[in-house]
């Protein structure tokens, strides 16, 4: 099954400043090309920092300040530095928080989330930069066609993990989201469809109507007809609805 990478969805071609870059350069690319933030590099289009409009915006803020207190804290002071600084290398946040190519998107959501960015420099292995990944590009996935998705699910889901039950299993995917009908032998069979499936780049939401013989979890034997000791059909396997990626 194929993972969507970074590199499969940022942009390739990069506005970057250098670390000599004066403050009013950097407003005045920010604003003309409607970006949040541009990566700061190095000679060697090494990756170094970050100057984004929170960072410029210190000048503002700072600009009718009271005089530094005696006990400020460290990020007070960092922040009153910025609001003196003339040059990319005094304005940006630094180390910069960097993608690689090869990370999964997921992944690289969850460091936007938890580092609150709105996007990442892309950097190779030797920390030059050579993309940048935003929220929006992340989104991409989620443009893919249902036909494309189907195709996924059938060729790399089912016929691989699923060998003979595959043929026993429909898939109806509508908008992004999916829906596995039939059944197979096993329960571990079902569980591991649904799974993989979710897992598909484009799939926004899962439905799960598979049904098995036998559970082999927690064997009990083979599966007692519908009415021997139960008062009705047992549901198909799995929730109605389950979150999808």
């Amino acid at each position: 099954m194929r993972t969507w990478n970074v590199g499969d969805v940022m942009t390739r071609a990069v506005v970057a400043v250098r670390e000599e870059t004066s403050y009013r350069e950097v407003v005045d690319l920010l604003i003309g090309h409607r970006f949040s933030a541009v990566p700061v590099v190095d000679g060697s289009h090494r990756v170094v920092g970050v100057v984004s409009e929170a960072d410029l915006l210190r000048k503002i803020e700072y600009a009718v300040a009271e005089k530094p207190r005696m006990f400020e804290s460290r990020r007070r002071r960092g922040e009153r530095d910025k609001a003196n600084g003339r040059t990319a290398a005094e304005l940006m946040s630094a180390p910069a928080v960097v993608a690689a190519p090869g990370m999964p998107v997921t992944t690289a959501a969850r460091l936007m989330e938890a580092e609150a960015v709105k996007r990442l420099p892309v950097v190779d292995d030797l920390g030059r930069l050579v993309g940048v990944v935003s929220r929006g590009d992340l989104l991409k996935v989620h443009l893919r066609l249902d036909d494309e998705i189907l195709v996924d699910i059938e060729k790399a889901v089912l016929e691989p993990f699923l060998a003979d039950d595959a043929r026993a299993v429909t898939i109806q995917v509508v908008d992004g989201v999916v829906t596995l009908t039939g059944k197979v032998e096993r329960r571990s069979s079902a569980e591991i469809a649904i799974r993989l499936a979710r897992q598909v780049a484009g799939v926004v939401e899962m439905h799960s109507l598979l049904d098995y013989d036998f559970d082999d979890r927690e064997f009990r034997g083979p599966r007692q007809p519908f009415g021997a000791d139960s008062p009705g059909p047992r549901p198909p396997f799995g929730p109605e609805s389950s979150a999808g990626r």
